[in-house]
Order: structure tokens, then sequence, then C-alpha cells
């Protein structure tokens, strides 16, 4: 098995800095920079501490236009649009990560979780492993053998097995689970009163969700709690359950862009200094990126 290859979840690295540092950060324009000075620092840590030779971050762009809102409209309706000031910055750093020399890649039609899947997807077919670096449990349902799912922020990394301590499914049951019960982050509808507890201990009996679906009268003999009634909500929601299961699973056959290079290339010094001029970057925020 080659090095692992490092699939960056973008956006939500983005939004962590967006709340967790003030608005009083700017560019030099006047601009809040809060989100990509904290997104600078983040990558930074990343290579320092990885050194990895192949990386690629996903952004997300399909707001309102993935392919999901096709099949369900109110699919994260419950999320506020991102203001201004902060889709400037998410450009901001995708120009950052392009100055780097590295990878990266979004799509009108699928999500970032969509490309990541596809691209781990290829790279265990050329035999590497992956880092799915994220704090995102959706992503979970992409780890292989060999696979770590990780979130540095809160220094947690989870093989298969972490996953199924975690969840108290498998990897490959994550998405089923998901649909069981639904996931209010992204605003899919579930089986009223069927959290995730409860449909692990369903998928446990039945290990997929088309086996549960096969054979619902089966509940109500299953040594659970409430079976009958069980078996009465899996019944009542059969067909929100298989709307959410095409919502929750990630799309492993996106389009990825032509020609895309997962190696890392050299920084452009004169442009990465330009754009740190532009954000106003302090010298101890100025790292040599050449050393990394």
């Amino acid at each position: 098995m080659n090095t692992p290859t490092y699939l960056i979840d973008s956006s939500i690295f983005v939004f962590r800095a967006w709340f967790a540092l003030p608005e009083t950060i700017t560019c030099r324009d006047g601009h809040p920079a809060n989100a990509v000075h904290g997104f600078v620092r983040f990558v930074h840590t990343l290579l320092q501490s990885e050194r990895p030779a192949r990386v690629a971050f996903a952004f997300d762009q399909s707001r309102g236009t993935s392919y999901r809102h096709a099949l369900y409209p109110a699919y994260k309706a419950n999320r506020p649009p991102a203001p201004e000031e902060l889709k400037r910055q998410f450009a901001w750093c995708r120009e950052f990560v392009s100055a780097l020399g590295l990878a990266h890649l979004s799509s009108p039609t699928f999500e970032a979780d969509d490309l990541i899947g596809t691209l781990a997807a290829r790279e265990r077919q050329a035999g590497r492993a992956v880092v799915l670096v994220t704090g995102d449990k959706d992503l979970s349902q992409l780890v292989h053998e060999g696979d770590v799912w990780w979130d540095p922020h809160r220094s947690q990394r989870l093989d298969p097995r972490g996953i199924e301590k975690r969840l108290g499914v498998r990897p490959d049951q994550v998405a089923d689970q998901l649909a069981l019960a639904g996931d209010k982050v992204d605003n899919i509808p579930g089986i009223p009163g069927v959290g995730m507890a409860t449909a692990a201990r369903l998928l446990r009996r039945t290990d997929t969700l088309e086996a549960l679906l096969a054979d619902i009268p089966a509940i109500a003999h299953m040594p659970l709690r409430g079976a009958r009634r069980l078996m009465g909500l899996v019944d009542t929601h059969r067909d929100t359950v298989r709307l959410a299961r095409q919502l929750t699973g990630i799309h492993l056959q996106a389009d990825l862009p032509t020609g895309l290079d997962l190696e890392r290339g050299g920084p452009d010094g004169a442009r990465l200094e330009a754009l740190m001029d532009q954000l106003a970057l302090p010298p101890s925020r100025r790292f040599d990126w050449e050393s990394i």
C-alpha cells in the first residue's frame, strides 16, 4: 500500500474559522478575513504535521443546485444562505490553495462529499488508502480497511472499527442508518421516533436497509423494546426512508475536472505574497511554504 492520499472537506474548516475568529480580522480593504486567516493556519498545520504527497481540497459550490435538491427540494432548506462576507472568503481560500500548488475542486451538481467519495474510490483502485480530513459523520461511510476518518480539531482518528464503535454500525451501513434516523443538519426526513441508536439496532439484525424493508413484519419479532410499534413506524414511513436513502448515500461517480492531479506542486511565491498582502496576514502567519 502506498502512502495515503489526503482528501480535505474544506468547507467545514472555513466555517469553523468563520465562527471561531472575530470579524475584526479584516483584509487591507476592510472586509472580514477571519475565515480565511483561520483556514490558512489550518492548512499550514496540516501540511507541516502530515507532509502529504497527494492531497485534494474539495469545496461546496452546489447549494440549491445539487442533484439532491432535484430529488428533494427541502434538502438543507433549514440552512440560511451564506453572507457575502463569507462567500468572498471562500473564494480567497480557493485562491490560496491554488497558489500553493494543491489540487482543489467543486461542482454545481455534486457536493464536496461526492467529490471526495469519487476521489477515494479512484485512489483505492490505484492501491492507495485515503485519509478523510473532516468533522462530518456522513463521510465515515467512505472508510475502508486501511483508511482513516480524521477530525484534527478534535484529535480524533477513526478506522472502520472506530467508526463502528462510535456509531454502532459498520461504515458501509452508515448511509442506511442515516436514512432510518434522518439527519436534522441536512433537513433529511427519517422515521419519527427512530434515532441513530435504534437504527443501529435494526441494522445489526438485518445488515442492510433493503433487507429490513423487504421483511417489515419480521421487525415485530425482534428482541427490541417496542418492536411491534417499530414495525408500524417503518411500514408507515417506508417511502420516506427510501427517499432519504437516496440523499444520505455519497455518490462515487461524480464528474471530476479533466486532468486533475493530486500530486503536490510547488507554491507560486509571487502569487502567495500578493494574496497575503491583500489579506493583511501578520508576519507570524506568513509561513515558509517552500519548506513544507
